[in-house]
C-alpha cells in the first residue's frame, strides 16, 4: 500500500516521520540521561524536532547538530532553550547565530545527544523555552589534536603535488570558531594548497572541523576552491585529487576539471559516523516567516518523493556537477529550479523525508560548481561592493576605474580556459544554499548563499546599480524578483556577528528604498505594476509579463514575512496588480494569469489607470465580448468552463506563478485580496502540486 504524507511540513511515513506523526518509535519512553542535567525552570514548548535514524545500523552516544529558526518573541532576549523527550531533559547546546529586531532568537545551531538510536528509530524532541543555567566547559581542540585525527587533501596538477592538512592548520593557525559548548565545538580553517615550489596562487582548501565531546568522533567538511576574485590569471585547472581521513583515503577524483570561480564540498567522519538526523517541524519553519508558506492541505505521496529523488539520483552528481539543475539557466521554459524555492527544497519542506533532505543538501553542495564565487584574499570573505564599488562582470573597462583611487577594480582577465558548462542567470536563478543553511547550520551553506546574493549585486554596470548600493532595478523583472529574494535571505539569516551582516542588510535597505521611492506616493501607478528595467518586453514596449511581476510581488511579501517592515509599502503597491486581475468588474479573471498584458498605448505612454482598459487592450475582442467564464468563452479558448488561460493544470503554469503573489497579497491586507484569493481557489482546473510544490504557496494565517 502506498504511504501518504500529511500536508506540507509533516508526514506519517514510518520511513521518515514528520513532527505531526503519531508514529514515535518509542519517543514517549523516557531515555536514560547520558549525564546528570541540572533542573531548570521550563516554559512552553516552542517546536518539536524529530530525530530519525534512517540507516539499518543502531547507534550509541548519538549527537545530532542542526539549524533551527524561531518566530519573533518565542525565545526572548535573556532566555534560552532546553530539550526533552517525555518528561526527561536531554543534553542540548544552543549556539545563537541571529536575532530578531526585538532581540529574540531568530536562528541557532542546536546540538542534542541521545544515549542510543536503534536502526530506523525516530524520537520526538520538544524544544522548550527556559531560564539560562550553568553550562560545562566547551569541547577543547587540544583533545582532538591529541588523537590521530586529520583530514588531508592532495592534488596532483601539472606534475606537481599540492597538499593541505586540517590538523596542521588547527595546530598552527588561528582557527575561526563556529560552534562552542560542552557537546560540540567547531572550527573553520583555510589555506592555499602547498607545493614544493610554494603555494598555488588559485587553489585553496577549507576545512570545517566539528569535534564532539569525548574526542572519539568528528565531522569534517572539505571544500576545495578556485575563486580568488583579484588573483591574476584565473583559469580552469585539471587535476587528480584525494582526501584522506586519519591516513585512510575516503575520496579519489581523476582528471577533474575545476572551473574558475567554482568550488566543491564533501563531508566525512573521523570515528563512528552518525546517520541520525533532525527533521524540523516544517509548519513551524513556515510560521516563523523564514521560508515560504506552503499549502498545509497539500498531500505529497510516497510515490512522488520516490520518483523525484530517483530522478535526481540518476543525474550526474558530485564535484563540478549540478545534478538535476538546468545547466544553462537562461534556457526558456519551466525548470525544476525555478520558484520561491526549487522543486527539491519545496519537496523537502512538504515531506520532511530523509531522501528529499539528502537531495536538498546535495543541491546546496553542487551549487558550488557554478562560476559565481568571488572571494577577497584580503578578507577571506565574498568580495564586497563597499570595498570595490566599481567591480563588475558586465561593465566596460572604463567603468571599473574608481575615481577616488584612480585604480581599476575590474576582475583580472582569464589567463587560459575559463569556460564552464554551467551558465548562471539571475532571471532563472534557484534559491541555493539558504534552506540547507537554515536546517543544518553548516557554515559552508551560509557562504554559498552569500556568494549567490553577492553575484546578483555586482554583475551589472556599476553606474546602473549605483555603485556600492547594488541596485537590482536595471534587470528583467523576474531577475529583480529572484535577486531580491536571495538578498533578503542573506540579510535575514547571516549571523549577527558576521562581518557581512551589515553589508547585506544595507544592500537590502538601499534596494527597498529605491522601490519605495519609485512606486509610492505621487509616483505610483494605478495598476501596481513594475515599469523599470526590462519590464516592457512585449508588443513593442506596450506589454509586461504578469507572471514575472507576480514573482516580484511574492518576493516583496516574503521580505515582509521575514520582518523587513521597509518592504510593507512596496507590498501594498504590488498587491494591487494580482488582486485587480482577479476582482476588477471589467476584467474577467479567466485571463488573470495571461502570458503578457498591454498596460499602455505605446512605449512613450503612461500606464493605464484602470484594469478595464488593460483587459480591452490585451484580450481578443471576439473573446472579450463573451460572458466571463461562460461555456461560450471556454469553447472559444479551447478550455473547460471556468478554466484560466496560461496552462492552469500545470504546477508551473502562469496561474501557478500567480498563486504566491495572491497569497502574500492576502497577507498584505490590501483591499479585495481575500476576495481575489477566493475566486482563484474557485477556478475549475488546478494543478497537481504533489510532486512539484514550488508554487503551492498559501496565505499565512495569524
Amino acid at each position: 500500500m502506498a504511504l501518504m504524507f500529511l500536508g506540507c511540513g509533516g508526514s506519517d511515513n514510518p520511513a521518515s516521520p514528520g513532527p505531526s506523526s503519531a508514529l514515535d518509535g518509542g519517543a514517549d519512553a523516557s531515555p536514560e540521561a547520558s549525564e546528570d542535567v541540572a533542573p531548570v525552570p521550563l516554559g512552553s514548548t516552542i517546536t518539536t524536532v524529530r530525530l530519525h535514524n534512517p540507516s539499518s545500523n543502531p547507534e550509541t552516544d548519538v549527537p545530532v547538530t542542526f539549524g533551527q529558526v524561531f518566530r519573533p518573541g518565542d525565545v526572548p532576549a535573556g532566555k534560552t532553550l532546553v530539550a526533552r523527550i517525555g518528561d526527561t531533559v536531554i543534553p542540548l547546546q544552543v549556539d545563537v547565530k541571529a536575532t530578531h529586531a526585538d532581540g529574540s532568537l531568530r536562528h541557532a545551531v542546536l546540538t542534542v545527544r541521545l544515549p542510543a538510536m536503534d536502526a530506523g528509530q525516530s524520537r520526538s524532541v520538544e524544544i522548550v523555552s527556559a531560564e539560562p543555567s550553568a553550562q560545562g566547559d566547551p569541547v577543547a581542540l587540544g583533545d582532538l589534536l591529541a588523537t590521530d585525527f586529520d583530514a588531508a587533501v592532495k592534488v596532483s596538477l601539472g606534475g606537481q603535488a599540492y597538499t593541505a592538512s586540517a590538523a596542521a592548520l588547527l595546530s598552527s593557525g588561528t582557527p575561526k570558531p563556529w560552534l562552542s559548548g560542552p557537546l560540540v565545538s567547531e572550527w573553520i580553517v583555510s589555506t592555499p594548497l602547498h607545493g614544493a615550489a610554494g603555494d598555488h596562487p588559485h587553489l585553496s582548501a577549507r576545512f570545517s572541523v566539528r569535534e564532539y565531546a569525548g574526542a572519539t568522533r568528528a565531522r569534517v567538511a572539505v571544500v576545495l576552491e578556485n575563486d580568488w576574485a583579484f588573483e591574476p590569471g584565473p583559469q580552469n585547472f585539471v587535476y587528480d585529487a584525494s582526501v584522506a581521513i586519519a591516513g585512510s583515503e575516503v575520496l579519489a577524483l581523476q582528471g577533474l576539471t575545476h572551473y574558475a570561480h567554482a568550488r566543491w564540498r564533501e563531508t566525512f567522519w573521523w570515528g563512528d559516523a552518525v546517520a541520525t538526523e533532525a527533521e524540523q517541524d516544517g509548519r513551524y519553519l513556515m510560521a516563523s516567516g523564514a521560508v515560504p508558506n506552503y499549502d498545509p492541505q497539500l498531500t505529497v505521496t510516497e510515490a512522488a518523493v520516490a520518483s523525484v529523488t530517483a530522478a535526481w539520483n540518476a543525474k550526474d552528481r558530485g564535484p563540478m556537477k549540478v545534478g538535476g539543475m538546468e545547466p544553462y539557466m537562461p534556457a526558456t521554459g519551466a525548470h525544476d529550479d525555478i520558484g520561491p524555492l526549487s522543486l527539491w527544497d519545496s519537496l523537502y519542506l512538504c515531506s520532511m523525508d530523509s531522501r528529499a533532505r539528502a537531495v536538498a543538501l546535495e543541491l546546496a553542495d553542487m551549487a558550488g560548481s557554478w562560476p559565481v564565487h568571488y572571494r577577497d584574499k584580503n578578507t577571506d570573505l565574498p568580495v564586497s561592493l563597499a570595498d570595490y564599488p566599481y567591480m563588475t562582470l558586465l561593465g566596460n573597462p572604463g567603468d571599473t576605474v574608481n575615481p577616488a583611487t584612480g585604480k581599476s577594480e575590474a576582475f583580472p582577465a582569464c589567463a587560459a580556459d575559463c569556460s564552464s558548462p554551467f551558465t548562471p542567470d539571475s532571471a532563472h536563478q534557484p534559491s541555493l544554499g539558504y534552506l540547507a543553511y537554515v536546517v543544518t547550520g553548516d557554515y559552508d551553506y551560509l557562504e554559498e548563499l552569500q556568494f549567490w546574493a553577492n553575484l546578483n549585486l555586482l554583475e551589472s554596470n556599476p553606474y546602473y546599480r549605483e555603485f556600492e548600493k547594488g541596485l537590482l532595478q536595471w534587470g528583467q523583472v523576474r531577475g529583480q524578483a529572484w535577486s531580491l529574494r536571495t538578498l533578503g535571505f542573506a540579510a535575514y539569516i547571516t549571523p549577527d556577528d558576521h562581518p557581512m551582516k551589515a553589508y547585506f542588510v544595507d544592500r537590502l535597505h538601499d534596494n527597498l528604498q529605491w522601490y519605495v521611492d519609485q512606486y509610492t506616493g505621487d509616483r505610483k501607478n494605478a495598476l501596481g505594476v513594475l515599469t523599470n528595467g526590462y519590464a516592457f518586453a512585449y508588443d513593442n514596449g506596450r506589454g509586461v509579463a504578469p507572471w514575472q511581476d507576480d514573482f516580484f510581488t511574492w518576493s516583496a511579501g516574503q521580505l515582509v514575512a521575514m520582518g523587513f517592515d521597509e518592504a510593507k509599502p512596496l507590498l501594498a503597491f504590488k498587491a494591487v496588480f494580482p488582486v485587480g486581475r482577479m476582482t476588477e468588474p471589467d476584467f474577467c479573471p479567466i485571463f488573470g494569469a495571461s502570458y503578457s498584458a498591454n498596460v499602455r498605448d505605446s512605449d512613450q505612454s503612461a500606464v493605464y489607470d484602470s484594469f478595464a482598459t488593460v483587459y480591452q487592450q490585451t484580450v481578443d475582442p471576439a473573446v472579450a465580448g463573451l460572458p466571463c467564464g461562460s461555456a461560450e468563452m471556454a469553447a472559444a479558448l479551447n478550455l473547460q468552463p471556468g478554466e484560466m488561460t496560461g496552462y492552469s493544470s500545470s504546477p508551473a503554469g502562469y496561474p501557478s506563478n500567480m498563486q504566491p503573489a495572491l497569497a502574500v497579497a492576502v497577507e498584505s491586507g490590501v483591499a479585495g485580496a481575500a476576495d481575489a484569493w477566493t475566486r482563484f481557489e474557485a477556478r475549475t482546473v488546478k494543478p497537481d502540486y504533489s510532486a512539484a510544490p514550488n508554487f503551492a504557496i498559501t496565505p499565512r494565517t495569524h
